[in-house]
């Protein structure tokens, strides 16, 4: 079975919700990290991941870390579940990319913007992530146009904790809407504030 190692509120959210959507059978494993305002436990021996963070996931004892490396291994081995485009699939390319964009580009501008402070000029590198995705979820109404994929978890997931920069109105918002109105987001959510583990 699936272990997915997690702590609720954290990146590894977006992977109890992957897993939701993909219908997996898992387990799901808390663990303590410490939070960038300081809170949460110390580094938890029983956490896998070389740097004691999450999301870490063992599949019949081979580890996965890193959210993006751990979303695409997800999606591809469930490939009846539809997440993923296959291999020489037309909206593999674009899939890839965005996940990629979302960890290597959107995820540090989002960082850049907190820590410019609710006073300073928006950063240039958030307003262009920003812009890039009007134009992605005006054409929409997903990532790949019609088709929900991974990608749009790891979007929705990574927009989720920065609502306080996003505007209020407009593709993004609208986007956000779509997302938490599926099933598997509320059964996810539901999971992610368990304090104890579970399995699914």
């Amino acid at each position: 079975m699936l272990t997915l190692f997690h702590a609720p509120r954290s990146r590894s959210s977006r992977i109890v919700w992957l897993l939701e959507e993909l219908g997996a059978p898992f387990h799901l494993r808390h663990v303590t990290i410490r939070y960038r305002d300081g809170s949460g436990g110390g580094p938890d021996p029983a956490n896998p991941h070389p740097d004691k963070k999450v999301p870490a996931l063992l599949d019949s004892g081979a580890l996965v870390t890193e959210s993006a490396a751990v979303a695409t291994y997800l999606a591809d081995l469930l490939p009846t579940a539809g997440l993923a485009p296959r291999i020489g699939d037309r909206d593999r390319g674009a899939y890839l990319t965005w996940i990629s964009w979302i960890e290597g580009e959107l995820g540090p501008a989002i960082f850049q913007r907190f820590s410019a402070g609710a006073d300073a000029a928006t950063p240039a590198a958030f307003e262009a992530a920003l812009h890039r995705l009007d134009g992605a979820l005006t054409d929409g109404p997903y990532l790949l146009g019609e088709r929900f994929s991974a990608a749009d978890i790891m979007l929705g997931g990574t927009l989720g904790w920065a609502h306080d920069v996003l505007p209020a109105e407009g593709p993004i918002s609208v986007y956000l809407a779509r997302l938490a109105e599926r099933p598997a987001f509320a059964r996810a959510m539901t999971r992610d504030a368990a304090p104890a583990d579970d399995a699914a």
